[in-house]
């Protein structure tokens, strides 16, 4: 319940329309419980009589106490629904945020499917519980409450089968709540699951066809829609429990009281209007119990998705960002000392252990390695994509973590080995590197990249669209772009993670002249082929997180068995 009343604090705004449609709800409310003691005296005093004018007076009080309880129910709806879609919206607002302040280890701790059931289907429950739940919830204590004085006022003696029926009824809502609570939780779980399986085969579709695998994926499809489906019906199974139950001992409630209540009035302690209002009051009374224990399980659905989306808001971003922080970056010189750095706390070894090096401003900088020997790690610590956990990395002298990150991130272009474009116009991509740039510094940025070749080629140039992720574009157009774009940030430091690895050798060695005439800029190039950095001014080469030899090309083919080794392998056929 804590993180249902946390999440009830973002109402904010939302606040003067949820409690507008509790009250509409209290007034609606009172109209239909007058209407029974109306309906008592009109066949009591109206119909016993005959006196039609006394009937047409009661019916007609009947009719526009029903049209006012029509008109405040129409009102509540309309309240109701913009406070449950605008906490929503103001619930999803927050839990986006907290998202862009991760870092990279902790957004790690969650798979991207469970986070986007988060976003969405979790949030979707809180809306659906005031939506649907409010009415109810607060309905319900109002029309038990009044229902049970009206009825002891019109006979106590029939009213004592309340003091019976409800705390059976409450122990077996009891029962099933305790039952239903962890599988909701289970649920909201499996959808995650299944979130996955889709979100993979979609990323991947070309994959898919190209291995002719759409029935493999297909079954692990039909196996999480299948558990998705078996879940819920289990879950709902037992959540309904309590309507059979609720509606039996609602029917033998009302025989008891035609029993007991025709009896009273053939002996002619009871009149029939009496009886026949004090009926209305009990179905009045019992269905708001019903719809107390509806709410009960809302509730219950509800707090296992609050607890989801607390997480999310409770998670501490991994990286803080010093009050004092520096905004100015004097030099482009790197240096790490003695650094070492894991993804998890509860990882077995380190991925990079005790790195030493320095890279000196305006030099260009080759990174060699096998898979998983911690390059792509080493160059992530640079902007704090990830933070160290031993050492220090230093930019211009000062520890990385006295920079502001926007400052620092502003400073290093990186073109990830994972390219990715977003939707929209070529154009619309270029400018996230410079939001400020004009035609003749997009062009120029291009031309840098090696993408005027292809951009010439399109007929509308700049503003060709280019489809969700960067369909419209071959991987290596797709890279040319990503540097193009890094390029327009003006950055202090340009760090290339195999990416030119998509493009022929000779589009990578005119990228690569054109990139050296970037004076004072430093540059970083992690690459598989040695012709890719055999020019820099030193060359680091990784082995299994440790710095195992450093130089220049030809220093390390005298000095280092794994660069000549990697040298000999790629110069079979007598070229690079």
């Amino acid at each position: 319940m804590k993180n249902f009343r946390k999440l009830l604090s973002y109402i904010g705004r939302y606040r003067k329309d949820l409690i507008l449609a509790c009250i509409l709800i209290v007034i609606e409310t009172g109209f239909e419980l007058i209407i029974p003691t109306m309906m008592a005296d009109l066949i009591d005093y109206g119909a016993a009589s005959g006196d039609k004018a006394y009937m047409l007076a009661k019916g007609g009080q009947m009719a526009i106490c029903a049209l006012l309880a029509l008109i405040t129910g129409l009102s509540y709806a309309r309240f109701a629904a913009r406070a449950a879609y605008g906490w929503g919206a103001e619930i999803r607002e927050k839990e986006y945020a907290r998202l862009q302040q991760y870092a990279f280890s902790n957004i790690d701790k969650y798979a991207t499917s469970s986070l986007v059931t988060r976003l969405t289907s979790d949030i979707t429950v809180m809306q659906n519980t005031i939506n649907n739940g409010l009415r109810p919830l607060v309905r319900a204590p109002v029309m038990l409450t009044l229902g049970i004085l009206f009825s002891f006022s019109m006979n106590s003696e029939l009213a004592l089968v309340f003091l019976i029926i409800a705390p059976v009824l409450g122990i077996i809502l009891y029962c099933i709540v305790r039952k239903v609570a962890p599988m909701y939780s289970v649920l909201q779980t499996t959808v995650d699951g299944l979130n996955s399986v889709v979100e993979e085969n979609l990323r991947a579709i070309r994959t898919v066809k190209a291995f002719v695998r759409d029935e493999y994926e297909g079954g692990k499809f039909e196996d999480k829609n299948s558990k998705l489906r078996d879940t819920a019906i289990a879950t709902n199974r037992t959540a309904m429990l309590n309507l059979p139950f609720f509606q039996a001992a609602m029917y033998i409630c009302v025989l008891c009281l035609m029993f007991f209540g025709g009896s009273m009035v053939l002996e002619g302690t009871l009149q029939i209007g009496e009886l026949t209002g004090f009926l209305s009051y009990v179905m009045q009374v019992l269905n708001s119990m019903m719809m107390l224990s509806n709410v009960f399980l809302l509730l219950t659905r509800s707090l296992a998705s609050a607890e989801r989306i607390c997480n999310v808001l409770d998670e501490q971003p991994a990286m803080e960002e010093k009050k004092d922080a520096a905004t100015d970056i004097p030099s482009a010189s790197i240096e790490f000392r003695d650094v070492s750095f894991r993804y998890s706390a509860n990882a077995k070894e380190e991925t990079l252990k005790n790195i030493n090096l320095l890279i000196p401003a305006g030099s260009t900088i080759g990174i060699l390695g096998g898979t998983g020997s911690g390059k792509s790690s080493l160059v992530q610590l640079i902007d704090r994509l990830y933070d160290v956990d031993g050492g220090k990395v230093l930019i211009g002298g000062i520890d990385v973590k006295d920079y502001s990150l926007k400052s620092l991130r502003d400073a290093v272009g990186m073109v990830l080995q994972k390219n990715l474009l977003f939707s929209g116009t070529i154009r619309d991509n270029l400018l996230w590197g410079n939001k400020d740039a004009d035609d003749s510094k997009l062009w120029e940025a291009c031309d840098i990249a090696g993408a005027s070749e292809f951009l010439r080629r399109f007929p509308k140039g700049l503003d060709t669209d280019l489809g969700q992720g960067g369909v419209n574009v071959s991987g290596g157009q797709k890279q040319r772009l990503c540097i193009a774009r890094a390029l327009l940030k003006n950055p202090k430091i340009l760090i290339f993670d195999d990416s030119t690895s998509a493009v022929d050798s000779a589009t990578e060695k005119s990228i690569r002249e054109a990139l050296s005439g970037l004076k004072g800029v430093t540059k970083i190039f992690i690459a598989q082929r040695i012709s890719t950095v055999m020019d820099a001014d030193c060359i680091f080469i990784l082995d299994n997180g440790h710095l195992a030899a450093s130089g220049t090309h030809d220093e390390l083919l005298e000095s280092s068995g794994i660069y000549r080794e990697i040298y000999q392998s790629q110069m079979k056929g007598g070229s690079l």
